[in-house]
Protein backbone atom coordinates (compact mmCIF):
# COMPACT_ATOMS: atom_id res chain seq x y z
CA UNK A 1 0.00 0.00 0.00
CA UNK A 2 2.65 2.24 0.96
CA UNK A 3 4.82 1.93 -1.92
CA UNK A 4 1.61 2.20 -4.30
CA UNK A 5 1.05 6.09 -2.54
CA UNK A 6 4.93 6.21 -2.88
CA UNK A 7 4.60 5.51 -6.73
CA UNK A 8 1.30 7.70 -6.84
CA UNK A 9 2.75 10.85 -5.55
CA UNK A 10 5.73 10.31 -8.07
CA UNK A 11 3.42 10.22 -10.75
CA UNK A 12 1.85 13.58 -10.26
CA UNK A 13 4.87 15.31 -9.38
CA UNK A 14 6.15 14.26 -12.73
CA UNK A 15 2.98 15.26 -14.63
CA UNK A 16 3.26 18.56 -12.75
CA UNK A 17 7.00 19.43 -13.94
CA UNK A 18 5.68 18.23 -17.89
CA UNK A 19 2.44 20.63 -17.64
CA UNK A 20 4.94 23.49 -16.14
CA UNK A 21 7.13 23.00 -19.35
CA UNK A 22 5.54 24.74 -22.13
CA UNK A 23 4.99 28.24 -19.54
CA UNK A 24 8.60 27.96 -18.56
CA UNK A 25 9.78 27.84 -22.10
CA UNK A 26 8.38 30.97 -22.50
CA UNK A 27 10.54 33.80 -22.32
CA UNK A 28 9.78 38.03 -22.42
CA UNK A 29 12.35 38.46 -25.22
CA UNK A 30 12.59 35.91 -27.98
CA UNK A 31 14.90 35.90 -31.43
CA UNK A 32 14.20 35.09 -34.62
CA UNK A 33 16.85 34.57 -37.47
CA UNK A 34 16.99 33.95 -41.62
CA UNK A 35 18.95 30.67 -40.32
CA UNK A 36 17.47 29.84 -37.38
CA UNK A 37 14.77 26.83 -36.87
CA UNK A 38 11.33 26.79 -35.14
CA UNK A 39 12.24 24.11 -33.07
CA UNK A 40 14.78 26.13 -31.73
CA UNK A 41 14.08 27.55 -28.09
CA UNK A 42 14.06 31.07 -29.55
CA UNK A 43 17.09 32.26 -27.53
CA UNK A 44 20.29 34.65 -28.56
CA UNK A 45 22.13 31.76 -29.61
CA UNK A 46 19.38 29.39 -31.10
CA UNK A 47 16.71 31.38 -32.68
CA UNK A 48 13.62 30.95 -34.14
CA UNK A 49 12.93 31.06 -38.00
CA UNK A 50 9.23 32.36 -38.11
CA UNK A 51 7.44 35.02 -36.25
CA UNK A 52 4.64 32.19 -35.79
CA UNK A 53 7.00 29.51 -34.22
CA UNK A 54 8.75 32.57 -31.80
CA UNK A 55 5.27 34.01 -30.76
CA UNK A 56 4.21 30.84 -28.79
CA UNK A 57 7.71 30.89 -26.84
CA UNK A 58 7.10 34.33 -25.66
CA UNK A 59 5.33 35.86 -22.94
CA UNK A 60 2.46 38.26 -23.35
CA UNK A 61 4.02 41.53 -23.35
CA UNK A 62 7.72 40.65 -24.63
CA UNK A 63 9.29 41.07 -27.74
CA UNK A 64 10.36 38.99 -30.57
CA UNK A 65 13.72 40.63 -32.05
CA UNK A 66 15.27 40.15 -35.35
CA UNK A 67 18.47 39.30 -35.17
CA UNK A 68 20.07 39.32 -39.03
CA UNK A 69 17.99 39.74 -42.21
CA UNK A 70 15.70 37.14 -43.54
CA UNK A 71 11.46 36.63 -44.32
CA UNK A 72 10.18 35.71 -41.16
CA UNK A 73 6.32 34.86 -42.65
CA UNK A 74 3.16 35.99 -41.49
CA UNK A 75 1.82 35.82 -38.39
CA UNK A 76 -1.50 35.88 -36.53
CA UNK A 77 -1.17 37.58 -32.85
CA UNK A 78 -3.57 37.28 -29.87
CA UNK A 79 -1.39 38.65 -26.72
CA UNK A 80 0.34 41.91 -26.06
CA UNK A 81 3.50 41.81 -27.82
CA UNK A 82 6.36 43.38 -29.79
CA UNK A 83 7.64 42.72 -32.98
CA UNK A 84 10.75 45.08 -33.80
CA UNK A 85 12.98 43.91 -36.93
CA UNK A 86 16.13 45.71 -35.27
CA UNK A 87 17.86 48.25 -37.84
CA UNK A 88 19.73 48.82 -40.78
CA UNK A 89 18.50 45.21 -42.22
CA UNK A 90 15.82 43.51 -43.97
CA UNK A 91 13.21 41.81 -41.30
CA UNK A 92 10.84 40.76 -44.05
CA UNK A 93 7.28 39.13 -44.93
CA UNK A 94 6.65 38.38 -47.97
CA UNK A 95 2.49 37.61 -47.83
CA UNK A 96 1.61 36.16 -51.14
CA UNK A 97 -2.39 35.44 -50.77
CA UNK A 98 -3.07 36.13 -47.64
CA UNK A 99 -2.76 38.97 -44.49
CA UNK A 100 0.59 39.76 -43.49
CA UNK A 101 -0.07 40.47 -39.80
CA UNK A 102 -3.64 40.03 -38.20
CA UNK A 103 -4.26 41.31 -34.68
CA UNK A 104 -6.78 39.63 -32.80
CA UNK A 105 -7.76 39.29 -29.28
CA UNK A 106 -9.58 41.83 -27.37
CA UNK A 107 -7.74 44.37 -24.64
CA UNK A 108 -4.07 43.58 -26.19
CA UNK A 109 -1.16 46.12 -27.50
CA UNK A 110 0.77 45.22 -30.06
CA UNK A 111 3.56 47.15 -31.58
CA UNK A 112 5.28 46.51 -35.23
CA UNK A 113 8.65 48.18 -35.13
CA UNK A 114 11.44 47.70 -38.46
CA UNK A 115 9.54 45.94 -40.72
CA UNK A 116 8.97 45.31 -44.70
CA UNK A 117 5.97 43.82 -44.91
CA UNK A 118 5.22 43.09 -48.92
CA UNK A 119 2.30 41.67 -50.44
CA UNK A 120 4.03 40.77 -53.58
CA UNK A 121 1.63 43.03 -55.95
CA UNK A 122 1.81 42.14 -59.34
CA UNK A 123 1.98 38.21 -58.86
CA UNK A 124 -0.50 35.56 -59.60
CA UNK A 125 -1.28 35.52 -56.05
CA UNK A 126 -0.92 38.89 -54.05
CA UNK A 127 -1.47 39.28 -50.65
CA UNK A 128 -4.32 40.57 -48.92
CA UNK A 129 -3.65 43.34 -46.33
CA UNK A 130 -0.36 44.39 -44.97
CA UNK A 131 -1.33 44.59 -41.43
CA UNK A 132 -5.39 43.52 -40.45
CA UNK A 133 -6.31 44.79 -36.99
CA UNK A 134 -9.62 43.13 -36.16
CA UNK A 135 -9.40 43.95 -32.09
CA UNK A 136 -7.71 45.03 -29.43
CA UNK A 137 -6.72 47.98 -27.43
CA UNK A 138 -3.94 49.99 -29.51
CA UNK A 139 -1.78 48.99 -32.36
CA UNK A 140 1.59 50.86 -32.99
CA UNK A 141 3.15 50.80 -36.22
CA UNK A 142 7.06 52.58 -36.28
CA UNK A 143 9.29 53.07 -39.08
CA UNK A 144 7.89 50.14 -41.07
CA UNK A 145 7.30 49.49 -45.35
CA UNK A 146 4.10 48.35 -45.53
CA UNK A 147 3.99 47.80 -49.88
CA UNK A 148 2.05 45.36 -52.53
CA UNK A 149 -1.42 44.76 -51.50
CA UNK A 150 -4.33 43.78 -52.79
CA UNK A 151 -6.24 45.32 -50.49
CA UNK A 152 -5.27 48.09 -47.60
CA UNK A 153 -1.49 48.44 -46.63
CA UNK A 154 -2.87 48.87 -42.50
CA UNK A 155 -6.48 47.73 -42.53
CA UNK A 156 -8.39 48.41 -38.94
CA UNK A 157 -11.79 47.00 -39.51
CA UNK A 158 -12.92 46.88 -35.97
CA UNK A 159 -16.12 45.32 -34.33
CA UNK A 160 -15.97 46.34 -30.51
CA UNK A 161 -17.72 48.63 -28.50
CA UNK A 162 -14.45 49.54 -26.62
CA UNK A 163 -12.36 52.29 -27.62
CA UNK A 164 -9.09 51.30 -30.23
CA UNK A 165 -5.58 53.40 -30.73
CA UNK A 166 -3.70 53.51 -33.27
CA UNK A 167 -0.58 55.38 -34.15
CA UNK A 168 1.49 54.81 -37.04
CA UNK A 169 4.88 56.69 -37.30
CA UNK A 170 7.71 56.59 -40.00
CA UNK A 171 6.29 54.52 -42.14
CA UNK A 172 5.47 54.01 -45.95
CA UNK A 173 2.23 52.68 -46.98
CA UNK A 174 2.28 51.95 -50.61
CA UNK A 175 1.30 50.50 -54.11
CA UNK A 176 -1.63 48.78 -52.49
CA UNK A 177 -5.23 49.40 -53.31
CA UNK A 178 -5.69 51.41 -49.90
CA UNK A 179 -3.01 52.76 -47.64
CA UNK A 180 -4.55 52.90 -44.31
CA UNK A 181 -8.32 52.33 -43.78
CA UNK A 182 -10.17 52.55 -40.07
CA UNK A 183 -14.10 51.66 -39.46
CA UNK A 184 -15.04 50.12 -36.37
CA UNK A 185 -18.47 47.91 -36.99
CA UNK A 186 -19.15 48.11 -33.42
CA UNK A 187 -20.15 50.79 -30.90
CA UNK A 188 -16.79 51.51 -30.07
CA UNK A 189 -14.55 54.10 -31.04
CA UNK A 190 -11.49 54.65 -33.31
CA UNK A 191 -8.71 57.41 -32.74
CA UNK A 192 -6.01 57.11 -35.53
CA UNK A 193 -2.80 59.27 -35.17
CA UNK A 194 -0.43 59.42 -38.56
CA UNK A 195 2.82 61.04 -38.44
CA UNK A 196 5.60 61.76 -40.48
CA UNK A 197 4.61 59.02 -42.94
CA UNK A 198 4.31 58.71 -46.47
CA UNK A 199 1.08 57.52 -48.11
CA UNK A 200 1.66 56.89 -51.96
CA UNK A 201 0.46 55.28 -55.00
CA UNK A 202 -2.86 53.72 -53.87
CA UNK A 203 -4.80 53.03 -56.64
CA UNK A 204 -7.99 53.79 -54.30
CA UNK A 205 -6.84 56.47 -51.31
CA UNK A 206 -4.01 57.23 -49.13
CA UNK A 207 -5.98 57.35 -45.73
CA UNK A 208 -9.60 56.61 -45.18
CA UNK A 209 -11.78 56.88 -42.08
CA UNK A 210 -14.64 55.16 -43.16
CA UNK A 211 -17.74 55.87 -40.94
CA UNK A 212 -20.13 53.49 -42.44
CA UNK A 213 -19.77 50.99 -39.13
CA UNK A 214 -21.73 52.03 -36.49
CA UNK A 215 -18.36 53.04 -34.43
CA UNK A 216 -17.20 56.73 -34.44
CA UNK A 217 -13.93 57.77 -36.17
CA UNK A 218 -11.30 60.12 -35.05
CA UNK A 219 -8.03 61.01 -37.05
CA UNK A 220 -5.30 63.20 -37.03
CA UNK A 221 -2.92 63.29 -39.98
CA UNK A 222 0.63 65.34 -39.38
CA UNK A 223 4.00 65.69 -41.07
CA UNK A 224 2.54 63.33 -43.91
CA UNK A 225 2.51 63.18 -47.31
CA UNK A 226 -0.06 61.59 -49.49
CA UNK A 227 0.54 61.73 -52.95
CA UNK A 228 0.11 59.69 -56.34
CA UNK A 229 -3.11 58.24 -54.87
CA UNK A 230 -6.67 57.95 -55.70
CA UNK A 231 -7.92 59.99 -53.24
CA UNK A 232 -5.65 61.23 -50.79
CA UNK A 233 -7.28 61.58 -47.52
CA UNK A 234 -11.06 60.72 -47.81
CA UNK A 235 -13.26 61.00 -44.53
CA UNK A 236 -16.94 59.19 -45.07
CA UNK A 237 -19.10 59.74 -42.33
CA UNK A 238 -22.19 58.05 -43.26
CA UNK A 239 -23.80 56.85 -41.12
CA UNK A 240 -21.79 57.51 -38.19
CA UNK A 241 -19.95 60.61 -37.33
CA UNK A 242 -16.29 60.50 -38.29
CA UNK A 243 -13.45 63.70 -37.82
CA UNK A 244 -10.50 64.46 -39.15
CA UNK A 245 -7.67 66.36 -38.98
CA UNK A 246 -4.98 67.43 -41.41
CA UNK A 247 -1.88 69.73 -40.01
CA UNK A 248 1.42 70.66 -41.61
CA UNK A 249 1.28 67.91 -44.44
CA UNK A 250 1.53 67.66 -48.34
CA UNK A 251 -1.05 66.14 -50.25
CA UNK A 252 0.13 65.76 -54.24
CA UNK A 253 -0.56 64.49 -57.29
CA UNK A 254 -3.54 62.83 -56.34
CA UNK A 255 -6.64 62.63 -58.61
CA UNK A 256 -8.51 64.17 -55.55
CA UNK A 257 -6.47 65.46 -52.77
CA UNK A 258 -8.73 65.96 -49.99
CA UNK A 259 -12.62 64.53 -49.98
CA UNK A 260 -15.24 64.20 -47.30
CA UNK A 261 -19.04 63.21 -47.79
CA UNK A 262 -21.33 61.95 -45.48
CA UNK A 263 -21.50 63.34 -42.26
CA UNK A 264 -17.47 63.84 -42.10
CA UNK A 265 -15.63 66.95 -40.69
CA UNK A 266 -12.66 67.81 -41.82
CA UNK A 267 -10.28 70.53 -40.28
CA UNK A 268 -7.15 71.33 -42.49
CA UNK A 269 -4.33 73.65 -41.16
CA UNK A 270 -0.79 74.54 -42.64
CA UNK A 271 -1.16 71.88 -45.14
CA UNK A 272 0.16 72.52 -49.08
CA UNK A 273 -2.71 70.99 -51.50
CA UNK A 274 -1.39 71.26 -55.38
CA UNK A 275 -0.95 69.27 -58.85
CA UNK A 276 -3.90 67.30 -57.80
CA UNK A 277 -6.64 66.87 -60.57
CA UNK A 278 -9.41 68.25 -57.63
CA UNK A 279 -7.71 69.97 -54.59
CA UNK A 280 -10.39 69.71 -52.18
CA UNK A 281 -13.77 68.24 -52.26
CA UNK A 282 -17.08 68.23 -50.23
CA UNK A 283 -20.78 66.92 -50.36
CA UNK A 284 -22.85 68.27 -47.72
CA UNK A 285 -23.13 67.98 -45.47
CA UNK A 286 -19.73 66.79 -44.83
CA UNK A 287 -17.55 69.64 -44.01
CA UNK A 288 -14.29 70.47 -45.02
CA UNK A 289 -13.07 73.50 -43.05
CA UNK A 290 -9.70 75.18 -43.48
CA UNK A 291 -7.64 76.75 -40.67
CA UNK A 292 -5.05 79.79 -41.45
CA UNK A 293 -1.67 78.89 -43.76
CA UNK A 294 -3.16 76.53 -46.53
CA UNK A 295 -1.80 76.36 -49.86
CA UNK A 296 -4.27 75.46 -52.51
CA UNK A 297 -2.68 75.87 -55.25
CA UNK A 298 -1.94 74.56 -59.33
CA UNK A 299 -4.77 71.52 -59.25
CA UNK A 300 -6.58 71.40 -62.35
CA UNK A 301 -9.36 72.13 -60.26
CA UNK A 302 -8.20 73.83 -56.61
CA UNK A 303 -11.64 73.66 -55.40
CA UNK A 304 -13.36 75.50 -52.11
CA UNK A 305 -13.44 74.63 -48.46
CA UNK A 306 -16.98 74.82 -46.99
CA UNK A 307 -15.97 76.86 -44.35
CA UNK A 308 -12.72 78.82 -43.69
CA UNK A 309 -12.36 79.22 -39.58
CA UNK A 310 -10.60 82.81 -38.40
CA UNK A 311 -8.71 82.61 -35.52
CA UNK A 312 -9.36 84.48 -32.63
Amino acid sequence: MKSSTVLLSASICASAVLAAGPAAAQATRTWVSGVGNDANPCSRTAPCKTFAGAISKTLAGGEISVLDPGGFGAVTITKSITLDGGGGQVASILAAGTNGIVINAAGITVTLRNLRINGAVGTPSPGLNGVQFNAGAALHIENSQIFGFSQNAINVNLNQAATAQVFVTDTIASNSAGGIAARNAGAGKVNVAVQRSTLSQNTGFGFKADGSGAGLVIAALSDSLMAGNGTGMLASGSPTGVGVQVTRSTVVNNATGLNAIGTAFVFVSNTVVGGNTTGVSFTAPAQLSTYKNNAVDGNTTNGTFSANIVPE
